[in-house]
């Protein structure tokens, strides 16, 4: 158990980011919650009582990114934990889309990372302990068609994530990388709706024949910020239904 650790979390008001709180909570852990969906968010905050606080931040602004990463720290605490869980994509062919379309996704899914990583590792460093989980995608490691700005931002989490393990292994902290395959979130869903038969489709090529649900990646994002994982860094791990082995 934790026993009253606190774990700093982004995108904590979606599918994923609910489940990994839940769970953490669960573990004992103490929770700063960031989110730029503040009703969702309080939400979180109102189902888990004193357990967590609340950030409402755009992590895509660097300085309230920053500010939120700071007040967490000043009203709760160091950090034990940093788990990131913001990211967000379309589903269109590269050549259909704008370099608006693409700063967008780079600026959610990689550059924001950066402007919470950093000053959580600054905290991490001066304590000499730390653990990071970074979620990114399958699309990362072996490509997506319809999302290959997004599959380019993941494969960056995922050598981002890959080096600071390198750099701060020192300091003894452990930075891996929870990769999930397609996974039943509210986006997704919304999906599904527009799309049934590419989901059919997809689900029939995953071993297991299913959709992966946020539980199946708040355990192994529970087991990452654990001393279960403390001989681990500079993973990747897939969390598909078997659908990617590499």
């Amino acid at each position: 158990m934790a026993e009253g650790k606190l774990a700093f979390v982004t995108g904590a008001a979606g599918g994923m980011g609910r489940a990994a709180v839940a769970r953490l909570v669960k573990d004992g852990y103490r929770i700063a919650a960031m989110d730029r969906d503040q009703k969702g968010l309080a939400e979180v905050a109102r189902e888990h009582g004193k357990a967590v606080v609340a950030y409402p931040c755009d992590q895509t602004d660097e300085k309230a990114a920053r500010a939120a990463v700071g007040e967490a720290i000043a009203k709760q605490g160091p950090i034990d934990a940093f788990v990131n869980l913001t990211g967000w994509a379309g589903t269109t062919r590269f050549f259909e889309e704008t370099s608006d379309y693409w700063r967008k996704v780079i600026g959610i899914n990689l550059e924001s990372l950066f402007f919470v990583a950093q000053p959580i590792l600054l905290d991490m460093i001066e304590r000499k302990r730390g653990k990071m989980v970074f979620v990114a995608s399958d699309a990362g490691r072996v490509g997506t068609s319809g999302e290959a700005v997004y599959a380019a931002t993941k494969g960056g989490v995922i050598a981002f994530g890959k080096s600071l393990a390198r750099e701060n292994a020192r300091h003894n902290i452990h930075v891996n990388v929870v990769c999930p395959g397609p996974t039943e979130t509210p986006l997704l869903k919304a999906e599904m709706e527009e799309n049934p038969d590419l989901i059919q489709r997809m689900t029939r090529i995953i071993p297991f024949r299913r959709l992966g649900q946020p539980d199946d990646m708040a355990g192994v994002i529970a087991f990452l910020c654990s001393p279960d994982s403390d001989y681990m860094t500079g993973q990747t791990v897939s969390v598909s239904g078997g659908l990617t082995m590499v």
